[in-house]
């Protein structure tokens, strides 16, 4: 696993910068996840645009005017915002045991850094309009493309859809976050996808209604994009090991931390019992026989403790079915041997890794949407699709993954299965709606 960039430069090039330590795996795919979206998005609305499903729309502005205070103002709060914190995250990476995820959160902060870069964005901003400056400034009319707005589609799509995943994963962690909530709302950890979908949706929809975006064509051009930056996304659980595995494979153990081997149920019995306050507490022992929390992961009992076993194929790597996360960025799991410092642990047995399976499979179905988009000809019907897919694999992937469950009518199903199920109907409904609507070509 590679927590941050450090490690990768450090593992692959034999490099040590500690300066790259503030670049966390997670949030470098995340952002790549938005880009890669903003690309396919654009492609898609310009396609749209010259089929003529999408028109632009005139809007008036002033040119020639100079910097306005509330844009100096703006400019600087962004400059002091970033300099406080990017440089002194780069300062405290100077010193040892400073969780940087942490202070990234915290009030802590680089004063100077923040004031610099302040000043140089607010001079960057007066330069910018002083050279744009008339001695009368002139009213005009341009005419504004949606694929011009994927930049303010992707900043809303970001903002909100980071307040949906914390909104939804506290109310789907509602016992932890009652214990702290503002620790919990201003933690970096607990993202919870589906409350980002629907909130930026919202957000998204408002936006596009303001600027007169029809809705269909746009859903339709989000849809693929949607699906690979899910993809992307993935890829940053997976790297980082950010905690969001499945079950455990009870067809494999792992013999010594890190290194995992096939078993029996006699065998995977066993390994629950040697690390049981890791299961039933949460802790494991350390060498001086003092117990450290490092799961919020627990069972009732050893018999409640979820898995499944699954022996994969010998031509597959064990790795693909049974994972134990090694130097895992939540710090999760027993000491790995001859390793010190922060990030030295992998789980005391192994999981599915539940990332690694969504980014392959909503790649293909990126693949499949991007190949059918030009031969669906009604407004609204990719993104019925859509809806499909992407419910029907979340779906099956819940079945080995952990979450908090709750109870309806005798069933227990997780917040994403509920929601899931809803998008498949939607998705149905939406399907059978827009079939029974002519073609644009008719």
């Amino acid at each position: 696993m590679y927590p941050n960039l450090y490690y990768v430069i450090k593992d692959w090039f034999g490099v040590e910068i500690n300066a790259l330590k503030i670049f966390y795996s997670f949030g470098i795919f995340v952002a790549l996840s938005f880009i890669t979206a903003a690309v396919f998005l654009t492609k898609e609305l310009k396609r749209k645009e010259k089929l003529g499903l999408l028109v632009p729309r005139e809007e008036i502005i002033t040119v020639g005017k100079p910097a306005s205070l509330f844009e100096m103002i703006l400019n600087g709060c962004i400059g002091f915002l970033f300099g406080f914190k990017l440089v002194g995250a780069w300062l405290a990476t100077r010193k040892e045991g400073v969780d940087l995820q942490e202070y990234i959160f915290s009030s802590k902060g680089s004063w100077t850094g923040g004031l610099i870069l302040a000043a140089i964005l607010i001079f960057i901003k007066f330069r910018e309009k002083a050279k744009q400056k008339l001695v009368k400034p002139e009213q005009r009319i341009i005419r504004v493309w949606p694929h011009d707005r994927v930049g303010d589609l992707v900043i809303f799509a970001l903002v909100f859809g980071i307040l949906g995943a914390k909104l939804f994963d506290n109310f789907e962690n509602w016992d932890r976050f009652i214990k702290d909530p503002v620790a919990n709302l201003l933690s970096p950890s607990g993202l919870t996808f589906y409350g980002g979908l629907i909130c930026a949706a919202v957000a998204i929809t408002w936006y596009a209604a303001k600027k007169g975006i029809r809705f269909w064509p746009l859903a339709d051009s989000v849809a693929p994009a949607l699906m690979i930056a899910y993809a992307v996304g993935r890829i940053g659980c997976q790297v980082s090991g950010d905690g969001d595995w499945g079950i455990y494979n009870s067809a494999y153990i792992s013999d010594t931390p890190g290194h995992v081997v096939a078993a029996t149920p006699e065998m995977f019995n066993k390994s629950l019992n040697d690390n049981s306050a890791y299961y039933l507490q949460g802790s494991v022992m350390n060498p001086d026989s003092t117990l450290t929390p490092v799961t919020d992961r627990k069972s009732d009992n050893l018999q409640t403790v979820p898995h499944k076993a699954f022996q994969g194929p010998s031509f597959l790597p064990t790795w693909f079915f049974a994972y134990t996360y090694p130097h895992n960025v939540n710090e999760d799991g027993v000491l790995l041997p001859g390793c010190e410092g922060k990030y030295c642990r992998a789980l005391p047995q192994p999981v599915y890794p539940t990332p690694l399976y969504e980014t392959i499979t909503c790649s293909l179905l990126f693949l499949f949407l991007w190949s059918i988009r030009k031969k669906i000809n009604t407004p609204g019907l990719l993104f019925g699709i859509y809806l499909i897919i992407n419910g029907l694999e979340r779906f099956f992937i819940e079945l080995i993954r952990v979450n908090n469950t709750y109870s309806f009518l005798g069933i227990h199903p997780t917040q994403a299965e509920i929601i899931s199920f809803l998008l498949v109907i939607t998705g149905v409904l939406l399907v059978i709606l827009k079939n029974n609507k002519p073609s644009l070509t008719s």
